[in-house]
């Protein structure tokens, strides 16, 4: 009896041990390179290259990134702004109607079984199986190295995930609600608008949050349509850091940790929302 109850001590005390090890193991994990990061992006290059744990902290780097003759990482940041929300709000005007039409309205099954596994099919290709046909394609319409070709890519990108997520949350809205304002004399777009959009509202708040880190972090595609800063985006300026001669090292940390700090703040504006887009639908009744 009392070695049983010895071992279930053991076991509880044990349980909780592991089970926060293991989260503190991954918090760690995470954090660690964004850390590591950051106390670069405050040193001089000797004490970079030197290694040595202690260091006087400077701000040379990041004055350097904003307001050197050399960076135009500024017009950059504004770049990857644009194309970040415009190929956000463009993605969800489109798949909103799209997921809406496929969950609502009466498409033959074939049909329909067509439209959403093509979409599932693109989803699943591999991002460098566009570069090609985009580039030719911007070369041909006269849009290369324009923040429309790198729109235009992400939204070849980013629009399949986009469609389905919505796809889901709209058919977790009860047709009976559609029904009672058709009959209080709503139009489809009414419908569509006042009641299909606010119930989805935090999915879409998800949808758009994911759609905009996807092309915040895009290299390949800003890199392929864009040959001059006009067009380029944060990822290919960070990139030109690394040199022919010498590697920008305190600067590029400076501009990878700067890079973070957007997609944080829009995550911790539109927590609530996604956190409701997450779990719209897990619980019923």
């Amino acid at each position: 009896m009392g070695a049983t109850l010895t071992a279930n001590m053991r076991r509880r005390v044990i349980s909780p041990l592991l089970l926060h090890g293991t989260i503190w193991v991954f918090v760690i994990a995470t954090l660690g390179p964004v850390l590591y990061t950051f106390l670069t992006s405050i040193k001089l290059f000797r004490d970079i290259v030197s290694g040595s744990p202690w260091f006087t902290p400077t701000l040379k780097n990041y004055q350097e990134l904003f307001g050197g003759t050399r960076s135009n990482f500024t017009q950059l940041t504004v770049n990857s702004l644009i194309v970040g929300l415009l190929s956000s709000v463009l993605i969800l005007f489109v798949t909103s109607l799209a997921a809406y039409s496929l969950s609502r309205f009466r498409w033959r099954p074939l049909y329909s079984g067509i439209v959403m596994g093509w979409v599932l099919f693109v989803n699943m290709l591999p991002p460098i199986v566009f570069v090609g046909p985009l580039y030719l394609i911007a070369r041909s319409v006269g849009v290369y190295d324009t923040l429309l070709a790198v729109i235009m890519a992400h939204m070849v990108l980013n629009l399949p995930l986009a469609f389905w997520m919505l796809h889901s949350f709209m058919s977790e809205v009860p047709a009976e609600l559609e029904e009672a304002a058709a009959i209080d004399g709503c139009s489809r777009w009414m419908i569509f608008a006042r009641i299909i959009v606010p119930l989805v509202r935090p999915g879409m708040a998800a949808t758009a949050v994911l759609v905009f880190v996807f092309s915040w972090k895009d290299f390949l595609f800003a890199l392929t349509l864009s040959s001059t800063p006009r067009a380029m985006t944060m990822p290919v300026g960070l990139a030109s850091f690394i040199q022919e001669y010498n590697i920008r090292y305190g600067e590029m940390a400076a501009g990878a940790f700067f890079s973070t700090i957007p997609a944080l703040i829009l995550v911790a504006i539109a927590q609530k929302q996604i956190v409701k887009g997450l779990t719209l639908g897990a619980l019923k009744g």
